[in-house]
């Protein structure tokens, strides 16, 4: 018996006014069948040596010992599927319209209720994936009130992008795995996707910069990481490009493009689809160093207005396109001479 507080009550055991203990035992019990130990609380008079619970603490003691038994047999406790509801910052009887349970399932299974595991199964999957939550939203449209319908979506839409671009990362950087041990593929520098974003960014939020397509862009990364290699012997993404017929292009560039963090616009073209880089508000860049920005201006300088041909027929001519074999690793040794300085 452990004490956690004291406050001046009058004690039903002896029926005097005076301070009493707040306890916490830890407690046995079997609940449909299975044994469980959890805390629970009373209040404890010293003068009667004696511990008694109030309606409240009955009520918290049972949620204690079911999810005590919650925990034990694998299923979501009360707390886990609050949060669950909470990170949607939807309210009980929504989400109980959303899924099409019965108005209070929700409001039982976060206090005294145990869930089956039918229902524990579609709260862990709503946990797990917000596309999924979005969808029944959808579904539920009209009847949800405007405002609630706008503020489930913002959340939904968030956490969906959250998962989306962990995912892509991850992804991502599997990819790049096995090129750690291999600097002149790397450009003796480790991957880092912020930095990427901050290098995209800049170039997008540059005003000298027009017209900045997906080709485009993937030559200027390349540019950028090249002629920091030449100065100071490192590149600064860490990305591993290819030879691909239109030059330069990163290992899983198409991946990279997707994150949320990258502002892209998929553009209709007459030859089917473009994707343009937009400025962000975010004109703040902690990820690139003074020493980067500075190249990355020199190949604004150089590339910033030119169209998409010149920058290829431009990286065409380099060493690392020539010598390097179609679809090949370009190895950053070419970077010694390349046509910037």
């Amino acid at each position: 018996m452990t004490s956690v507080m004291t406050e001046k009550k009058l004690c039903p055991c002896c029926m005097e006014e005076h301070e009493v203990q707040t306890v916490v035992v830890r407690e046995s019990n079997v609940f449909k069948g299975v044994p469980v130990e959890y805390d629970a609380e009373y209040f404890y008079c010293d003068r009667a040596d004696e511990t008694y619970a109030e309606e409240a603490q009955i009520a918290q003691n049972d949620i204690a010992m079911k999810n005590a038994y919650r925990s034990k047999t694998g299923l979501l406790t009360s707390q886990q599927i609050a949060a669950i509801r909470s990170k949607y910052g939807i309210s009980q009887s929504d989400l109980c319209l959303l899924l099409g349970w019965g108005g209070k399932t929700i409001t039982r299974y976060e206090s005294h209720q145990v869930q089956d595991i039918a229902h524990d199964t579609i709260l862990r999957k709503l946990d797990s994936d917000p596309e999924w939550f979005l969808q029944l939203l959808q579904a539920e449209k009209d009847a949800l009130s405007p405002a609630s319908y706008a503020k489930y979506t913002e959340a939904g839409t968030a956490l969906f992008e959250q998962n989306h671009d962990l995912y892509l990362k991850s992804a991502i950087m599997s990819r790049y795995a096995r090129f750690l041990q291999n600097p002149e593929a790397t450009g003796c520098k480790v991957l880092s996707l912020d930095v990427v974003s901050d290098m995209i960014r800049y170039y997008a939020n540059s005003q000298k910069v027009t017209s900045l397509y997906l080709v485009k862009l993937l030559k200027m990364l390349w540019y950028a990481d090249a002629l920091s290699y030449k100065r100071y012997g490192h590149a600064i993404s860490g990305l591993v490009y290819r030879a691909l017929p239109m030059g330069a292009a990163p290992v899983a560039y198409e991946s990279i493009v997707d994150l949320s963090i990258i502002h892209c616009e998929e553009i209709e073209m007459g030859d089917g689809t473009g994707f343009r880089f937009q400025p962000s508000e975010n004109k703040e860049y902690p990820h690139l160093t003074s020493e980067d920005m500075g190249i990355l201006d020199t190949i604004i300088q150089r590339f910033g207005r030119t169209i998409k041909n010149e920058i290829v027929d431009a990286m065409h001519r380099e060493d690392a396109y020539t010598e390097t074999a179609p679809h090949d690793i370009i190895q950053f040794k070419y970077a010694k001479t390349l046509s910037l300085s």
